[in-house]
């Protein structure tokens, strides 16, 4: 990437979505006729119109419309009003939101415009292409691609883009919270259209499913090195004699599918393909049922992964009816809480006795801290004890620490400060693993302290310190050891 190229991503990743909005915004009535929507498109030489009725913005009209829902479909564009192929109810952003949202929200749903709307006024319409030819590497223009491709061996060819992404993004200096988001927004995009690929090769689904991202992917902390961690929930109109092969092989076609694009398989096999994790919703309203109330060392071990759970694709229900019957069972449920705080306490943060930075020797590695299982995934564990404590329903991690500040089992103060460590480790993780990637190397988790500035190390070592006493807190507080 040119340095030219460089300031535009830094400025992308930190400017409001406002300041990228090219023209004033195209409108229309729902009566007025598809045609002459199309023909004032074409002279102010926009994508879109926005189609309004009583000062709102009711739907959207994009080129991609008229080709599909008219051209195609070889009806009169002069006798169509544009209600009848508007898209209804369009998901619009606030002026100062940051761009990086708006390349999540791109990427995510597979959209190419979004109307920047503050109140009654509407500022314009931002697109992926006014994104895109400013920053080529841009996850909606990878996610775009992906949507194009129409075997694993293609697909494999545009997700190995993502190592280049990260670097990128990590050289603009873009935070870690907007790393693991577009990171992650390119996995959901791959994995979503390998369910496509599937189901055209298999044929629909016979009853209802929804395919659920566990662990960093659930949470949005993905970066250049992640495996894959996945379920599917299915409606309970499901039989084992009559559903079963098919969806079988419609998992097994899709985590091979990740596996091939570098999202290695699951060394613990929690993956939608294993039969254990592909269940009714009624079985796993039950599996979490006696997780809750008989926590086994298993059953805690399976609770750190699925309690991380965000719907991909499919009946987005199925996984809201779930949620809300665990969230609702673990607040309520005290000595559950006190073995989950137990077990999160196996990870402790890579400090010594006497507070220094405390270092591993690993197989074939010098002296190394694990940034990942003796830093983040501290940070991780607590924030999930307070979440299901406080009964919030966010899965990623900032997210969680957020929303319980001052719910009692943390205060404000103490929330604040375990987000900044989770920031500063993770950025020290991705600057790290961003190196690596310069060097052609496969990116880790590993970081020898001579790798850091004194600057750095201090840091580091404060942000352990920070997870360190929140640690004994909870410990008192919960009593695991009873």
């Amino acid at each position: 990437m040119s340095a030219s190229a460089e300031n535009t991503s830094i400025n992308l990743l930190t400017q409001e979505v406002a300041s990228v909005v090219r023209r004033e915004p195209v409108v229309c009535e729902p009566t007025d006729s598809v045609q002459s929507v199309a023909q004032l498109m074409r002279e102010r030489r926009v994508s879109s119109a926005l189609m309004m009725r009583d000062g709102e913005v009711q739907g959207i009209v994009t080129d991609r419309d008229l080709r599909n829902r008219v051209l195609a479909e070889g009806l009169d564009a002069s006798q169509l009003q544009v209600s009848e192929i508007a898209t209804l109810s369009p998901i619009t952003l606030a002026p100062q939101t940051p761009v990086f949202e708006a390349l999540m929200l791109m990427t995510r749903h597979n959209i190419h415009h979004l109307p920047i709307i503050s109140g009654q006024h509407i500022h314009g319409v931002v697109t992926a292409t006014s994104l895109t030819e400013q920053y080529s590497a841009s996850p909606v223009f990878l996610a775009g691609q992906i949507y194009q491709q129409d075997s694993v061996e293609a697909l494999k060819a545009v997700t190995s883009k993502v190592l280049h992404l990260v670097r990128s993004l990590v050289e603009s200096d873009a935070s870690a919270y907007s790393v693991g988001h577009i990171v992650t927004s390119i996995t959901d995009a791959l994995t979503t259209r390998l369910i496509q690929l599937a189901e055209r090769q298999l044929g629909p689904a016979p009853v209802p499913f929804v395919w659920v991202a566990a662990g960093s992917q659930a949470r949005s902390e993905q970066t250049a090195k992640s495996d894959q961690d996945n379920c599917m929930i299915i409606g309970d109109a499901y039989d084992e004699a009559q559903h079963g092969a098919y969806f079988k092989a419609l998992s097994r076609s899709v985590c091979d599918g990740l596996d091939a694009c570098g999202y290695v398989y699951c060394p613990g096999e929690m993956m939608a393909m294993t039969d254990a994790w592909r269940l009714p919703l009624r079985d796993w309203k039950r599996l979490f049922t006696k997780w809750i109330e008989q926590p086994e060392p298993k059953a805690l071990m399976y609770t750190s992964v699925f309690f991380d759970l965000r719907a991909i694709s499919g009946s987005v229900t199925l996984l809201h009816e779930l949620r809300h019957q665990v969230i609702d069972m673990a607040q309520k449920n005290g000595i559950f809480l006190s073995h989950l705080v137990g077990n999160a306490l196996m990870h402790r943060p890579a400090l010594g006795i006497f507070g220094q930075l405390k270092t591993q020797r690993n197989v074939g590695r010098k002296k190394t801290i694990d940034l990942k299982h003796h830093g983040l995934v501290t940070i991780v564990d607590l924030a999930r004890v307070y979440a299901l404590a406080t009964g919030v329903d966010a899965v990623n991690t900032h997210d969680r620490l957020l929303a319980v500040a001052n719910h009692g089992s943390v205060s404000g103060e103490r929330a604040h400060d375990l987000r900044d460590a989770l920031e500063f480790v993770a950025h020290i993780r991705l600057q790290h693993q961003a190196r690596q990637i310069a060097k052609g190397e496969a990116p880790d988790n590993f970081i020898a302290p001579n790798e850091l500035s004194d600057f750095e190390r201090e840091h580091l070592r404060h942000a352990f310190r920070v997870v360190a006493k929140l640690q004994e807190v909870l410990a008192q507080r919960y009593q695991p050891s009873r």
